[in-house]
């Protein structure tokens, strides 16, 4: 019997358990896995809280990203996916298809092959992030050459994989974290700048990077009182790009200088990419084409096995990460 990871009640990574399943096949336009790698996020430590715009039937299992070989195939899905190695695409119930486990029964329309000199480690690390980048900053946001980017919660995947899509539009991209000691790295890993938010002034510094322009573009997963700060960042006419809430407080229009500024506040998420075909796969080819040649690597902070589990949660809680944490099986 495979082994799956479910949680019986709300709460943290304490609740995570390791269990046999009863092997599952595949209905009608899903697809089976043999999972060999899974990639953390943090829309799953909020849905095993309850925090998640879907809440858990319990037990639930849990997990969006895995990466593994196609072993089966439902009706109505082209049998010669069998044996091929293709990773999950964010954006199905975690209820009905959580991937954390030795075997995964998916939506077909939710798997895309990654590039052939990939690991499954890092097959696991890229459909989470490159697609959230890519629709808010590229689609919605339209970035280009000269624009200034401000991009906080740096270190996370979704905030390195923001990096990448920035420089790669040819823009400048400025990193914000709140420790010291992952500005070297965060510089290394490609932002232009990196503002210590713990330490400077981060509407002061922005506005010295950009001679006083500010921001076009924020692009931020936090929200919560922090916004009216981020006003005080962003351009004149520019947009802040809500794409998470874990300040878990309300967030509010900062309204003076809204107004005054003529600001954008813009709730985005990766559904907006998902509930269009062809918009993933335009956003899919774009990815992959710069996995193939080396402009996008996904990079792996740290890896745990199956069995450690919960200490993978607690490690993607703490924000020592710097990258995508993965689990093994």
């Amino acid at each position: 019997m495979p082994k799956v990871v479910r949680f019986h009640e709300i709460g943290g990574p304490e609740n995570l358990r390791i269990e046999d399943a009863a092997p599952r096949q595949p209905g009608e336009q899903e697809l089976k896995l043999r999972v060999q790698a899974t990639g953390l996020n943090r829309a799953e430590a909020l849905y095993m809280r309850g925090f998640y715009f879907e809440k858990p039937d319990l037990p639930s299992r849990i997990g969006y990203e895995a990466a593994g070989v196609v072993e089966a195939v439902g009706p109505g899905v082209d049998p010669s996916l069998i044996g091929r190695r293709v990773s999950t695409i964010p954006g199905f119930s975690q209820n009905q298809y959580g991937v954390l486990g030795e075997e995964a029964v998916v939506p077909a329309s939710s798997v895309a092959e990654y590039p052939a000199a990939f690991s499954p480690a890092q097959g696991a690390s890229i459909w989470m992030q490159y697609l959230t980048a890519w629709g808010a900053l590229i689609h919605a946001g339209n970035v280009q050459r000269g624009d200034f980017v401000l991009i906080p919660a740096a270190s996370s995947s979704v905030g390195l994989a923001a990096i990448q899509t920035v420089k790669d539009a040819g823009a400048t991209a400025i990193a914000a974290t709140r420790a010291n000691s992952k500005r070297q790295q965060l510089l290394a890993l490609g932002a232009d700048h990196v503002i210590v938010t713990d330490e400077e002034d981060l509407a002061a510094r922005v506005h010295e990077i950009t001679a006083g322009k500010g921001a076009r573009i924020i692009f931020d997963p936090v929200g919560g009182p922090y916004v009216e700060t981020l006003a005080q960042a962003v351009a004149s006419g520019g947009t802040i790009f809500l794409y998470g809430a874990l300040s878990m407080q309300p967030t509010i229009y900062p309204t003076a200088l809204g107004i005054g500024k003529s600001i954008v506040l813009r709730g985005y998420s990766l559904q907006e990419i998902r509930n269009n075909r062809t918009l993933l796969d335009q956003a899919l080819r774009y990815i992959l084409e710069r996995l193939e040649d080396g402009r996008f690597v996904p990079r792996i902070a740290k890896t745990f096995t199956l069995e450690n589990s919960a200490d993978a949660y607690r490690y993607l809680e703490s924000n020592a990460q710097i990258g995508k944490v993965i689990i093994t099986v």
